[in-house]
């Protein structure tokens, strides 16, 4: 498997989609550096990886800020001598009608799932570039491909990432400096993200959909294991993934 001694870095690793890609990845033989704000999970994480045998390490990081994306890159180089992966994961889901004026979440969406994916691009790509090599994962939405009521800025953020992720696949091909790239549009899946939704009834709503619909994070640490796993010269840059059940 091309997972074996691979070197991962993952944000938003502390839980659903992040922590299950982790133990994913570790089983498979990868080499994780986690990201993400509450070190006490982040510790549970990576002790639990060692346990059963893997290798793991973990920075406290906050993806709004471009010293702590630079850091995880200088500690997968300084711990494990290389940076294969970089899956950026970190993300919030503040759903609520325009109407309701929330424009400090606005802000907040904006700089976590957007300004976060361009700042853990920044951190890795200078490194990439040099060795011609490298694989950028991103989680965007379905609601980064179809458009949902209450979900104007959040659906902003992950049409942008789709944009963003397909631009730097066009480059990377272009450039001739072989990163690969792969973006991941999510439906109901098992996460905390609802904790992000303030406005009460668009937490009830979707809160109905998550319970009736979702389905393990484990399901899209699947999607990350095949993308990775593919040959070098092969590229599957863009996967939607939710409940067979779910209408989307």
């Amino acid at each position: 498997m091309t997972i074996q001694n691979k070197v991962v870095i993952i944000t938003g690793a502390s839980s659903g989609i992040g922590e299950a890609t982790a133990k994913k990845l570790a089983a498979s033989g990868a080499k994780l550096v986690l990201g993400a704000r509450r070190e006490d999970k982040l510790k549970k994480i990576v002790s639990d990886i060692e346990a059963n045998g893997g290798q793991a390490i973990y920075k406290v990081t906050d993806v709004t800020k471009a010293e702590d994306n630079e850091a995880l890159v200088t500690a997968a180089l300084d711990t494990f001598g290389k940076v294969d992966v970089i899956f950026l994961n970190a993300g919030l889901m503040p759903t609520a009608p325009l109407s309701a004026l929330q424009t400090d979440l606005w802000d907040k969406t904006v700089d976590v799932n957007l300004k976060g994916v361009l700042k853990g691009i920044a951190a890795v790509l200078p490194k990439f570039i040099e060795q011609k090599s490298g694989h950028i994962i991103a989680v965007s939405s379905v609601a980064g491909i179809k458009a949902y009521e209450g979900a104007g800025v959040y659906g902003a953020t992950k049409w942008a990432v789709r944009n963003l992720m397909e631009v730097l696949r066009m480059e990377s091909a272009q450039e001739g400096t072989n990163i690969r790239t792969a973006t991941i549009y999510p439906a109901a899946i098992e996460t905390e993200l609802l904790d992000s939704i303030a406005d009460k009834a668009s937490r009830e709503e979707m809160g109905q959909v998550y319970d009736q619909y979702q389905i393990p994070a484990d399901r899209i640490a699947n999607v990350v294991a095949f993308a990775i796993d593919q040959p070098e010269d092969t590229n599957v840059n863009e996967f939607t993934v939710g409940p067979t059940r779910q209408p989307w």
